[in-house]
């Protein structure tokens, strides 16, 4: 039964990846009535928020884009830095989002903040921990639930990722629509994009969830 659900979460995974890669190449292709790029759509968002200590720069590779906390930058890759479609201003909107976040101190973000050094060590970790625990667990049971723990802790991560994210993309559209940079055509089409975005962090935090509890079975019908 768990094999199954596995499947199924792996086929859901892929399924919601397609269809938020063929939104944003569709998205793409509609270009904002105000012709702004996504570096000058970020540094407008910024500007409106009173932020004034985060700059907006360009990196390399596509689905890079990322708000940077410690040096205080919101990176763009150069597909969305340098378009003027509703898809990269949806991105450069999102991204803008988390640093309106720190800039206000939103709580789910700063307890996030916190976990990444601790989850960082547990992902490097967690899987041979796991293996070993599993072949050990009948003379050393610790070993495998310390690899629980360890995993645990990324679910914990992956379910506070959630309202992050999806904070952001409210904070995103709200701002897009309240600005003027979309208009009644394509302020559906950036949440449209923003929402399969938000449901794929969805599918990997209860996927996690469901790999969570399959080792704890384990351990569970082990020591039984």
């Amino acid at each position: 039964m768990i094999y199954i659900i596995f499947i199924a979460f792996a086929l859901l995974s892929f399924i919601v990846q397609q269809v938020l890669k063929s939104k944003f190449d569709n998205y793409s292709k509609i270009m904002l009535p105000s012709g702004l790029t996504g570096r000058e759509v970020a540094e407008k968002m910024l500007k409106e928020a009173g932020i004034k200590d985060v700059k907006v720069v360009s990196v390399q590779g596509q689905l890079t884009d990322h708000y940077n906390p410690l040096t205080l930058t919101v990176n763009l890759s150069e597909g969305v830095y340098n378009s003027n479609s509703i898809a990269a201003a949806a991105v450069a909107a999102h991204e803008c989002g988390h640093a309106v976040q720190h800039a206000y101190n939103y709580p789910f973000l700063a307890m996030r903040s916190k976990l990444v050094p601790i989850v960082s060590f547990a992902s490097n970790w967690m899987q041979w921990v796991l293996l070993a625990g599993i072949l050990l667990i009948e003379s050393v049971p610790q070993v495998m639930l310390v690899g629980i723990i360890l995993f645990g802790l990324t679910t914990l991560f992956s379910f506070i990722t959630l309202p992050v994210e999806i904070n952001a993309s409210s904070r995103a559209l709200a701002w897009l629509k309240s600005s003027g940079i979309s208009n009644v055509s394509t302020y559906p089409k950036a949440k449209d994009a923003l929402k399969w975005a938000a449901y794929t962090y969805v599918v990997a935090a209860l996927s996690s969830l469901a790999t969570l509890v399959y080792y704890i079975l384990i351990f569970s019908s082990r020591r039984d």
